[in-house]
């Protein structure tokens, strides 16, 4: 009998302690934004402003990386799960489909504007010019044995004049995005795909193998790992001038004291080159919105309308001193009504 009444009174315990908890997560009264480290100073700009001119808290924001945002995004329905995530890329099928199976199927997409990626050095090295070949060739864990690329090897390349005769005889050591990164999904897209493209035999290959040959990165130490915190790489640059890193445009643009970019294919990452689209390494910035929680957390929806608001991201918005490149005004309308609409996200 005793033990019946510990077990009930663990019961009833364990209950309240729910129920506590509950309670506290029922009460959230701000609004809860994972995601991407290159939207991360984005965002935060405008949470910060949203917080100073209106009744609202400030929301919060983490960085967690493009694909860890999404899939605590996609977690599910409900206070303990965020509100919002930032992407650097576009949300992929596979995430949309985890997001329903865990119930959460009503989904806002938000473009925000355009982002350049940039491989930069310190101000105290030389500037390099390179091609998207060229960070293949320094780059990817097997490499070419031979002209067309129909035998792979494990990479020999040790300096840059190794990958390319015209560039210096300097050690390759680049810090980069980890895999959950969207900046990482988008540089082994549009740099190391395209470099990989140069080399027709791979080119040919069938989908699985290419992308094998073209998108896994050194293990060698050439390439390290350096997480989501791109202020940290901006660091590390600063203090190794023999180092380059891989990051969003908007850390170069914040560090032009410090850091210098490298052309790509002759053009140098700048607020100029990304807009008309000559810099050839950009991509596009999402927001996505977790519909369910509208109505739930306050200041969801007045927070949108200044993110969406000429103000903010604008020609003249204060998200462009941050290095943020705008949407053409057509484009920016159009997310602009389909924030404000609600429009489902169609993938």
């Amino acid at each position: 009998m005793q033990r019946k009444s510990v077990l009930t009174a663990a019961v009833v315990a364990l209950a309240v302690a729910g129920l506590a908890t509950a309670a506290s997560a029922q009460s959230r009264d701000y609004i809860q934004i994972v995601g991407s480290s290159t939207v991360y100073p984005f965002t935060t700009v405008v949470a910060e402003q949203f917080g100073k001119t209106t009744k609202f808290k400030t929301p919060k924001v983490e960085s967690t990386g493009s694909g860890g945002g999404l899939k605590l995004f996609c977690a599910g329905v409900g206070v303990e799960h965020p509100d919002m995530t930032n992407s650097s890329r576009r949300i992929k099928k596979s995430e949309v489909e985890l997001c329903s199976k865990n119930g959460v199927r009503g989904i806002v997409e938000m473009k925000v504007g355009y982002d350049g990626i940039a491989v930069a050095n310190s101000k105290k090295a030389k500037a390099l010019s390179l091609t998207p070949r060229d960070l293949y060739l320094a780059l990817a864990k097997d490499v070419p044995a031979n002209a067309d690329g129909s035998k792979l090897q494990a990479n020999p390349y040790k300096t840059w004049k190794d990958v390319n005769p015209k560039l210096p005889a300097l050690k390759i050591e680049v810090l980069g995005p980890p895999p959950t990164s969207g900046t990482r999904d988008a540089f082994v897209e549009l740099v190391m795909d395209k470099g990989c493209a140069t080399f027709s035999a791979i080119k040919k290959m069938s989908k699985k193998p290419r992308r094998a040959a073209c998108r896994t990165m050194r293990e060698d130490g050439a390439f390290v790992e350096a997480g989501e915190n791109d202020n940290l790489i901006v660091q590390k640059l600063d203090a190794n001038p023999d180092a380059f890193g891989i990051f969003g445009f908007s850390f170069l643009d914040q560090n032009t004291d410090k850091l210098q970019g490298a052309a790509i294919n002759g053009a140098k990452p700048e607020f100029e080159t990304i807009a008309d689209g000559s810099y050839p390494v950009s991509r596009p910035l999402f927001v996505y919105i977790k519909k369910a929680h509208l109505d739930v957390i306050a200041g969801m929806r007045e927070f949108l309308a200044e993110y969406a608001s000429e103000k903010a991201w604008g020609d003249e918005g204060y998200l462009t001193d941050k290095g943020l490149i705008p949407m053409p005004k057509k484009e920016r309308a159009m997310f602009s009504s389909d924030v404000k609409n609600l429009k489902n996200l169609a993938l």
